[in-house]
């Protein structure tokens, strides 16, 4: 073997231990990033559904707080997967901050307070849109509690916003990839409409008869 032969297969030996050594650090970057993410995405969804339980009981203090909790997780996560883009839109990054969007603008309507826009939460278009299709979930349990209540009023308020919610929601015309599979999220959501819908409809008329009768 001559000199120059030797020479090129002992630097090719350096080369590849010296990227077998490159790609253990970058794994183990990933991994800690992960393993970090992963846990305050967990987090995000617990407190996010702590938060709309307060709401839907009208403990809007304690709601508030859980929310403020949420943004600072919130902002860990986005932190910590900075550098790391697969990280960044992995599925369960994706879904917490959708339950996240969702607790922010179901909190807002419930207490009649201004609703926030994704910037102002560091939120992408996609997850916003996404949370606020489950808000129509969250509204539906609203307006049947109402309806127990025999809050009328309040009921045709919470039913106007379920239907500028879908609204938006069937103007978003893009490819799955793009909106994170928005439109499936709404097809949900205009089941729960009409079924909304034809139960408010049926209870208003049912008042209207009592009403007559008496």
């Amino acid at each position: 073997m001559t000199s120059s032969k030797s020479e090129t297969l002992k630097d090719h030996g350096n080369k590849i231990a010296e990227i077998g050594e490159e790609a253990i650090i970058t794994f183990s970057g990933i991994h800690k990033a992960r393993e970090k993410t992963l846990k305050l995405s967990r987090d995000v969804i617990r407190n996010c559904a702590d938060s709309i339980r307060a709401a839907h009981r009208g403990e809007f203090s304690t709601s508030r707080k859980l929310i403020n909790r949420v943004s600072l997780l919130a902002t860990d996560m986005v932190e910590i997967s900075e550098g790391h883009p697969a990280i960044r839109s992995a599925g369960y990054v994706e879904d917490a901050q959708k339950e996240y969007a969702e607790a922010v603008a179901f909190l807002a309507f419930a207490e009649g307070t201004v609703l926030p826009k994704p910037e102002d939460i560091n939120i992408g278009y996609a997850a916003y849109l996404n949370g606020l299709s489950e808000v129509i979930g969250e509204l539906r349990r609203l307006i049947l509690d109402s309806l127990r209540k025999d809050e009328l009023s309040r009921c045709e308020d919470h039913m106007e916003i379920m239907d500028e919610i879908y609204s938006l929601l069937v103007s978003i015309d893009f490819p799955e990839g793009v909106t994170r599979g928005l439109r499936r999220s709404t097809d949900v959501a205009r089941g729960i409409l009409e079924r909304t819908r034809g139960d408010l409809t049926l209870s208003i008329r049912q008042q209207r008869l009592e009403k007559k009768l008496a």
